[in-house]
């Protein structure tokens, strides 16, 4: 394969030129936003969850890695695209199967092993304008919401990722007509996607933070059965 070979598969590139893509190219910086927004609830939760922090960083690689596909759009590039989304997709998939169902970690990693086998086979369908691969995740999302909605004390979660899922679901539809509108709008809907998966993210970073440990939790002592609790 020839890494070095130039990716025009957007309505906005008409060129294998390096700007030829600036909105796509720009709306990547909507993901570094959405990891500074996290990144400052996460101080403010105290600094203490450092699985959340490591995706935070991942959101914000995202939207780097991105940005130089866009610019760049050769074959090489495009890993730099499409390895911080894995990431993501798979690091928050275990993260949540461990945070929010409270999974033993063998559990949770043999059951995120299975969907990135499934959601890998997925990407081998050609349909959609390449969005099937991404059908799965947002099958996930509205699966943890459901199973979420039903657990005590868990409903905020549920409708934080609720919303999320709905948020993907436009950013898919956006994604998947990029080339059908070219002809009556050259621009393409593509830097849509990248704006909207930028909210998903955050969604999910915040769900992730607040359901997460606070560093005063770590430091408040452990209390006997037999002492009393405070009003």
């Amino acid at each position: 394969m020839d890494w070095r070979a130039p990716v025009i598969d957007y309505c906005e590139r008409q060129s294998s030129a390096f700007w030829a893509e600036p909105a796509n190219a720009l709306s990547n910086f909507a993901f570094v936003i959405a990891a500074a927004a996290a990144f400052n609830l996460w101080r403010r939760r105290g600094g203490a969850d450092y699985p959340a922090l490591a995706l935070i960083i991942v959101t914000a690689s995202v939207g780097v890695g991105s940005f130089v596909f866009h610019t760049v759009a050769t074959r090489g590039a495009m890993l730099l695209d499409v390895v911080p989304i894995a990431v993501f997709i798979y690091g928050y998939f275990l993260l949540a199967l461990r945070r929010f169902f409270r999974l033993s970690t063998a559990v949770a990693t043999a059951i995120t092993l299975a969907f990135a086998a499934f959601s890998f086979f997925a990407t081998t369908v050609d349909a959609l304008n390449g969005s099937v691969g991404y059908l799965s995740a947002f099958g996930a999302l509205l699966i943890f919401a459901a199973l979420l909605w039903s657990r005590d004390g868990q409903r905020e979660t549920a409708r934080t990722l609720g919303a999320a899922a709905l948020l993907f679901a436009i950013s898919l539809f956006f994604r998947t007509i990029d080339r059908a509108i070219c002809p009556a709008f050259p621009l393409g809907a593509h830097l849509l996607w990248h704006m909207l998966n930028a909210c998903v993210l955050w969604l999910l970073l915040r769900a992730a933070i607040l359901a997460g440990p606070r560093r005063d939790d770590q430091a408040r002592p452990i209390q006997k059965a037999n002492e009393p609790t405070a009003a």
